[in-house]
């Protein structure tokens, strides 16, 4: 489906309403909850809104509940075609302790709440609001824009954007950067700069099933080391710690060694001390135990039991059980028969390893000008602010448009008091941004768009 006519109903496009906090607020109140998804009526809204100013909008879909939206602001040819990539789905709140209502999108003393601030309608409404401000200056960019709001990034990507890399390619001819989100990419590392990090890498998946065997036997007698549920322990022993050996890469190298150059001590002496040796358990003493667990997860592939599965009965020693383990590989050429060979030497026992799933390989990392270009408006808007590359331990979307050729970076530019995380709010319960946070964000997009080229 193409469009490009102004509809009658469609949404302002210009003064407060096309704003980033009422788009923001407009988008959260749509409950997108993956599963099931449901983001047909977001999409068609913010369809709507571009075509009434003037953007080439195309719908596709695999499933028609869960539609794609490609919208191009044409320029004026003189640089390669820009991506920003959004996704509209979100995580669900069941289970969860709000203060308020996840999906009212209330403003409370200058912070928007609800299911989608940061992960990442309150993003998109960043870029939302850039392109409805540069498409009014009536002005083209260098070159054209191109937005792709996306479903289905939380549950696999398989509606979302690995339909649109698999089945439509074309759609992204000439496009050799992309814009998505972070990941929730957060460092504090003391709270005295405001850091702004660019993610450059991601961590991929690589989920297994291990299953371990043993001889069943009554629960009364005593198991011996042949047992499965002794070899479970033994793997559980042995992963945790996290990790399979810790592998400095070259972009968290680059990483640690800018953070600490401009870190205050004793921070930068000890993120030094740990750049020098990953291994060395004191380096990280200074930190707060989140920045901590971060850092070193970015020195290793991890890897954590998550499900258990074994047993017929209590008075029953199992002949298999089976545990799930979530394992993240470190960017870079590394294979998963590189992962598996580590998780057999750490585990020490026989087992059986069955890949559930496995991310998509991204490429090396390259910090081109166009990093340099994101990093140095973040330091014109913020000349206080930090703007560093970061490796994020999570994927997103980003995994898929590397297929194209497309490098994708995650820059969410964020604005916010010391004391004070957004990022860290994603899936959580009283997920919510600031609503300078949000302003600071636009304007950044702006000023990339404007300049695009």
């Amino acid at each position: 489906m193409t469009s490009s006519a102004t509809h009658p109903t469609a949404p302002e496009t210009t003064g407060p309403a096309a704003g980033p906090v009422a788009l923001a607020q407009r988008l959260i109140r749509f409950e997108t909850v993956n599963p099931p998804g449901a983001e047909r009526a977001c999409v068609l809204w913010i369809r709507d809104l571009l075509d009434a100013a003037g953007l080439e909008t195309r719908l596709l879909s695999l499933d028609p509940e869960r539609p794609n939206l490609i919208a191009r602001l044409p320029g004026r040819g003189l640089a390669e075609p820009l991506l920003l990539h959004a996704h509209v789905d979100v995580v669900p709140v069941a289970g969860q302790h709000w203060t308020r209502p996840p999906f009212a999108a209330d403003v409370v003393d200058g912070e928007l709440w609800g299911r989608g601030a940061v992960d990442m309608k309150g993003h998109l409404a960043m870029m939302l609001a850039a392109l409805l401000r540069l498409a009014g200056t009536g002005t083209p960019p260098a070159g054209d824009v191109i937005l792709a709001v996306v479903p289905d990034e939380e549950a696999g990507s398989g509606t979302g954007a690995r339909f649109l890399v698999e089945r439509h390619p074309e759609l992204f001819e000439g496009v050799r950067h992309a814009i998505g989100e972070d990941g929730g990419a957060e460092l504090a590392l003391g709270r005295r700069l405001r850091l702004h990090p660019v993610v450059v890498a991601e961590k991929r998946a690589c989920w297994v099933r291990a299953t371990v065997r043993g001889e069943p036997g009554h629960g009364s007698r005593a198991a011996g080391p042949g047992g499965a549920a002794h070899k479970l322990l033994r793997l559980l022993t042995a992963i945790d710690g996290g990790g399979l050996g810790t592998v400095m890469t070259p972009v968290v190298d680059r990483m640690l060694a800018e953070l600490s150059a401009v870190l205050p001590d004793p921070y930068a002496r000890h993120l030094a001390a740990f750049r020098a040796d990953p291994d060395d358990a004191a380096a990280l003493a200074v930190f707060e135990e989140g920045d901590a667990r971060y850092l070193r997860s970015l020195v290793q592939h991890t890897v954590n039991a998550t499900v258990v599965h074994g047993g017929t009965a209590t008075n029953v020693l199992p002949a298999r059980i089976d545990v799930d383990l979530d394992g993240r590989l470190l960017p870079g050429d590394f294979g998963r028969e590189d992962f598996l060979a580590r998780l057999r030497e750490r585990a020490g026992c026989e087992m059986d390893l069955e890949v559930l799933v496995e991310g998509e390989q991204m490429p090396e990392p390259r910090l081109d000008g166009f990093y340099d270009r994101l990093a140095g408006i973040l330091r014109a808007k913020d000349p206080q602010g930090v703007p560093f590359p970061m490796v994020t331990t999570a994927s997103t979307d980003a995994r898929v448009f590397p297929r194209l050729g497309i490098r994708c970076f995650g820059w969410f530019p964020m604005r916010h008091a010391l004391d004070r995380s957004y990022r860290g709010r994603l899936h959580c319960p009283d997920e919510r941004i600031s609503v300078e946070a949000l302003e600071f964000g636009a304007d950044c997009f702006h000023e990339l768009l404007a300049g695009h080229g």
